[in-house]
C-alpha cells in the first residue's frame, strides 16, 4: 500500500508540473534561464521516476524522488509567483522614467509662463523663445525614449503611417503625395503611436487646374 501511495502522489507531482509546462509553453511565463532549469531538471525527475517504475526499487530510493518532486514545484510555483509580480509592476510603473524626464520639461514650461506674466504680456518675443526651448527639450526627451516624429511631408501616402484628411488636385508633385501636414505623427520604435494627419495630392479632374480647393 505504501509503495502505491507514493507512486500515486509522484503521479499527482508529475500532474502538477506538465500543467506548468504547458503553461509556459503558451507564452504566459517570458523565457527565462532560471525557468529553463527547473523546467529541466524536473523533467530529468519525471524520467527517472519512470524509469523506477520500469525496474525494481526500494522505499528509500522512491521517497527521495518524490521528495525531489516536491521541492522542484514548489520552487517552480515560486518562480511563477515572483514573475508575475515583476510584470504586474512593469505595467503600473513602465513610465517612470518617461515621466520623471518630462518633469524637468514641466519645470521650465512654468518659468516661461512666469516669465510672461510678469512682464504683462508685452514681451512676445522672449515668450515665444521660452517656448520654442521647451518644445526642443521635449522632443529631445521623447527621442531620448525612442519616440520619434513621422517625416510625411513630401513623401508618398502610406495607411500605415498616415490619415488621409482631405486631397487636392496638384500638378507640380506626384499623386497621393503629401502635402500637407494637418498633425504630427509618432513612432514608438516601430511601432506607430499616432498617424499624421495629411492632405494628399490627386491628379485635376478634366477641366480643372493644379492647386484647386481640397476636397475631403
Amino acid at each position: 500500500m505504501s509503495q502505491k501511495k507514493n507512486d500515486l502522489e509522484a503521479a499527482e507531482g508529475t500532474e502538477g508540473w506538465e500543467s506548468l509546462s504547458e503553461e509556459a509553453e503558451a507564452g504566459s511565463l517570458a523565457p527565462n534561464p532560471e525557468l529553463e532549469e527547473a523546467m529541466r531538471e524536473a523533467m530529468e525527475a519525471v524520467e527517472a521516476r519512470e524509469e523506477e517504475r520500469r525496474q525494481p526499487a526500494g522505499e528509500g530510493e522512491a521517497a527521495e524522488v518524490h521528495d525531489r518532486l516536491l521541492r522542484l514545484q514548489a520552487d517552480f510555483e515560486n518562480f511563477r509567483k515572483r514573475a508575475q509580480r515583476d510584470r504586474q509592476e512593469a505595467l503600473q510603473y513602465g513610465s517612470q522614467n518617461l515621466v520623471k524626464d518630462l518633469l524637468s520639461v514641466v519645470d521650465n514650461l512654468d518659468r516661461a509662463v512666469d516669465h510672461a506674466r510678469e512682464s504683462g504680456g508685452g514681451n512676445l518675443q522672449s515668450l515665444l523663445q521660452g517656448v520654442e526651448l521647451v518644445q526642443r527639450e521635449l522632443l529631445g526627451m521623447l527621442a531620448k525614449h525612442h519616440v520619434n516624429e513621422i517625416d510625411a511631408l513630401g513623401k508618398l501616402f502610406n495607411p500605415a503611417l498616415h490619415e488621409a484628411m482631405a486631397q487636392v488636385s496638384e500638378t507640380s508633385v506626384e499623386p497621393n503625395s503629401v502635402v500637407e501636414v494637418l498633425q504630427k505623427g509618432y513612432q514608438l520604435r516601430d511601432r506607430l503611436v499616432r498617424p499624421s494627419r495629411v492632405v494628399v495630392s490627386r491628379m485635376p479632374e478634366p477641366g480643372e487646374s493644379g492647386g484647386g480647393e481640397a476636397t475631403d
